[in-house]
């Protein structure tokens, strides 16, 4: 085991050439602000973030209005936009495979021809769900399995025009990420071996998955990139690291890693030509949570390579990485890439389950030209924990230059936008109620996504599963 950090020049020539340069770091912290009466608190360096997405027009509205009940009790949106229901659970998939699969999670968009768009949409299936992805010759992973991924194909209209099985017999499917050669990324959020729920191979990895054709990436498991309770990555497209995120739900806590492909020039099928999978060091930062301020910096970042990615005896993040040890955080899930740094998020820390400090949500910046790591957004609700507002999940940047925000707390969900003047309004809320009209409750949403031409935003309602498309003034 070694710890190492590749300066620019150790990368191979191939990913030295497209490097982008880098930019003076602006620090600013952001006034706390409300949000539609959701009493969230809201601060960072929001322009760092949104920097180069889009003009600064948007930067003094908030939002597009108050969210108008929905008549038909699916999805509250505000005046001028309209949903369409792409696909429901146990609705029949398209190509006759069977059933579309329940808890419909992360999703990522990629252009498709004459206008189109293909959705690739994960099913965080364990092995007592109901629906299950139907297994497919050729696609599946573990016959005994329930997770995967469904792919839908849009006509330049929005017209679903076929839905697919894409992946089968994987477990968990949680969330993931797409790559800059146009494929999904989806990753299995558990560490269940063979023999464990009926399994009859080891799970905990990602599968590579084409939107367009399945059978081109098959059902094969990326085994250098790491065994472990995965949630989503994304690619840096200039040096073609892949960072990924674990969610454990114990002590513990999961890592923020990153893999170093032995072909970093990438393409489909390329990350099965192995690498190299290291785990994140803040020096003298054993817990993420403890930092508390935004704007706060860390310089010096270390990684350090993992002892055994397959994990064949004890789990990663229970493995021994030396005197110094490793970086932990409570419920490591969004990641996502935006212009020369990745950013992940912590969706919350709790004291109470062995965090060294609690708080509503954190996204943390890792910028590799300078190996540096920044706080730059803290979420929270102001007085009232059971408020909306608290536990980020899936992120994705927005027409407008800010950020899409999937709400995973207790109490009404949200999709929630983030202007690029720090504002924080309700985009979306979920109408469906699963409990009853005296203790009523609400499914969270995964897997925002916008269409490539930024007219449509999609989003998973998990339960039902239902995938929704929104269009209406994103530009306005």
């Amino acid at each position: 085991m070694s710890d190492t950090e590749l300066s620019e020049t150790e990368l191979p020539e191939t990913v030295r050439s497209g490097a982008e340069p880098s930019a003076t770091t602006r620090r600013q912290v952001l006034a706390r602000t409300g949000a539609l009466g959701a009493s969230i608190a809201f601060t960072g360096a929001l322009s760092e973030l949104f920097a180069g997405t889009a003009t600064a027009a948007t930067q003094g509205r908030t939002g597009y209005g108050p969210l108008v009940p929905d008549p038909d009790g699916l999805l509250d949106l505000p005046k001028g936009f309209r949903y369409q229901v792409l696909s429901r659970e146990g609705e029949p998939l398209r190509s006759g495979e069977g059933k579309v699969p329940s808890n419909h999670d992360g999703m990522a968009a990629f252009r498709g021809r004459r206008g189109g768009v293909h959705l690739v949409r994960n099913h965080e299936n364990r092995a007592t769900a109901k629906l299950g992805v139907p297994t497919v010759k050729g696609l599946t992973y573990d016959p005994a399995a329930k997770g995967g991924c469904t792919a839908l194909a849009l006509d330049r209209h929005g017209r679903v025009v076929d839905e697919r099985v894409a992946i089968a017999g994987t477990a968990v499917n949680c969330a993931g990420g797409p790559t800059p050669w146009g494929t999904w990324l989806t990753c299995e959020e558990t560490e269940d071996k063979a023999g464990t729920s009926g399994y009859t191979k080891d799970h905990g990895f990602i599968f590579e998955v084409d939107p367009v054709d399945p059978r081109r990436t098959g059902a094969v498991p990326l085994t250098a990139m790491g065994r472990f309770q995965h949630e989503a990555v994304a690619v840096d497209p200039w040096r073609g690291v892949v960072y990924e995120t674990e969610d454990a739900f114990q002590k513990p806590f999961g890592l923020f890693y990153r893999f170093l492909p032995n072909k970093p020039e990438g393409g489909r099928g390329s990350l099965r030509a192995g690498g190299r999978l290291q785990a994140m060091r803040v020096p003298g930062v054993p817990d993420l949570s403890a930092i508390q301020e935004t704007g706060a910096t860390f310089d010096g970042i270390e990684w350090a390579d993992v002892p055994d990615p397959l994990a064949a005896q004890t789990p990663i993040r229970h493995q021994d990485f030396g005197p110094k040890g490793i970086t932990h955080a409570q419920k490591l899930e969004g990641c996502y890439w935006g212009g020369r740094c990745v950013y992940f998020v912590s969706s919350f820390a709790h004291s109470a389950e062995g965090s060294a400090a609690d708080h509503f949500g954190q996204v943390w910046r890792y910028d590799p030209a300078r190996r540096r790591l920044t706080l730059v957004i803290v979420f929270g609700p102001d007085t009232d924990i059971q408020l909306p507002g608290e536990s980020p999940d899936n992120i994705c940047l927005a027409p407008s230059g800010g950020l899409m925000v999937c709400e995973d707390g207790g109490g009404t969900q949200h999709v929630y936008g983030v202007t690029r003047g720090g504002k924080v309004y309700a985009m979306a809320r979920n109408a469906q109620n699963l409990g009853t009209p005296e203790e009523p409750e609400w499914g969270e949403f995964a897997g925002v996504a916008f269409s490539p031409d930024h007219d449509t935003m999609y989003v998973n309602c998990y339960t039902p599963g239902t995938t929704f498309a929104v269009t209406g003034p994103w530009r306005r």
